[in-house]
């Protein structure tokens, strides 16, 4: 099987996770890397790849087989359509954009060439969400009722310096964070409780004093009636985030005991990522005891999932697990939170 070529636009903290997974591939190898920092020159040395300042002329000159895009957000657009005007199959890390209208470009263009575009909303390919999954579908929790979210956490200074744009619109929680949680809401309830078609919010920025949000409360509405809650602060003392439950990225704090969603039915409800399912035997009743029991905790690299999934796709072997077309529906969700706590008004999901 021929040994796949690839490349990365940005050589951030997600260009350098993904280095780190292709390394060790036999499927596969970098061969070009592109960034404009002076940080770049020493991560592309140590990789024995040559260094880009920009993507078009890599895609021009070295001709991969698949492009790994971890640049900043308003750039994802324009550098995906350029991967797909030289028909070059591109994985786009999340947001898929800033504005909705720039995603359905870039959904219209995928679609329209046939050139496999996948967003990376890496949990998606995470072991403990097709688990959480499974028991929502089964029915066991009954009718959905409610869920609570959590993604509580506090982002050092340094990540700010390393990163300025974080500080300005559309670099905050919401757009960085927040659409992980939203794509993780749609693909544990989709099935279940239909899609998100409601939110309300408020946000504060009091705490870091940034032009972004550092704070969120918000609340969701799903097509079959559900209503949920989440609380998001990337300055909160907190574990209670996905990364420091889950466990799956080790260079997290992580807090096994902590949960950061708890999905309720009118039967039963499962406190995702612990996998704690609580159900009634007999009479619905608080009075009544709720059976517990702990479901096996399946262990999964998603990040690396996804990297084995995107050279799948690369070779015409299976399409996208999240399409364009599919996140520009989680970002038009997340961009709907933002314009809530803008406007102090719900914002309905069309």
């Amino acid at each position: 099987m021929k040994r796949l070529r690839l490349a990365i636009a940005g050589a951030g903290l997600i260009g350098r996770a993904h280095l780190e997974r292709i390394q060790p591939l036999d499927e596969a190898r970098l061969v070009a890397l592109a960034d404009p920092s002076p940080a770049a020159a020493d991560l592309a040395q140590r990789a024995g790849v040559p260094l880009f300042g920009d993507l078009a002329p890599l895609l021009d000159e070295v001709r991969p087989d698949g492009v790994i895009l971890a640049t900043p957000n308003a750039l994802h657009v324009e550098q995906a359509l350029a991967c797909i005007e030289r028909g070059v199959p591109v994985l786009v890390e999340k947001p898929i954009a800033d504005a909705l209208t720039d995603a359905q470009r870039l959904a219209d263009a995928a679609e329209r060439s046939g050139v496999a575009v996948l967003v990376g909303h890496h949990r998606r390919h995470s072991a403990i969400l097709e688990a959480a999954r499974a028991v929502v579908d089964s029915g066991r929790l009954g009718r959905l009722v409610a869920v609570t979210g959590s993604a509580t956490f506090y982002k050092p200074d340094r990540y700010f310096d390393e990163g300025p744009w974080r500080k300005r619109c559309g670099g905050g929680p919401i757009l960085i964070n927040m659409v992980h949680e939203v794509d993780t809401l749609r693909a544990l309830l989709c099935d279940s409780a239909g899609e998100i078609v409601e939110v309300q919010a408020m946000a504060s920025s009091a705490t870091r004093g940034f032009e972004v949000e550092d704070t969120v409360s918000i609340n969701l509405r799903f097509a079959r009636g559900a209503l949920g809650s989440f609380m998001l602060s990337d300055c909160a003392a907190s574990p209670r985030s996905w990364e420091q439950t889950s466990g799956e990225n080790k260079s997290y704090d992580h807090h096994a005991d902590e949960d950061c969603y708890v999905i309720a039915g009118d039967r039963g409800s499962l406190s995702v990522p612990t996998m704690r399912l609580r159900e009634y035997g007999g009479e619905r009743s608080w009075w009544a005891p709720l059976h517990s029991e702990r479901l096996p905790l399946p262990e999964r690299d998603p990040l690396a999932a996804q990297l084995a999934h995107f050279c799948a796709v690369v070779r015409g072997d299976t399409p996208p697990r999240v399409t364009a077309r599919d996140a520009t529906r989680t970002l038009a969700v997340t961009l709907a939170i933002a314009e809530a706590a803008r406007s102090a008004r719900p914002v309905a999901i069309h």
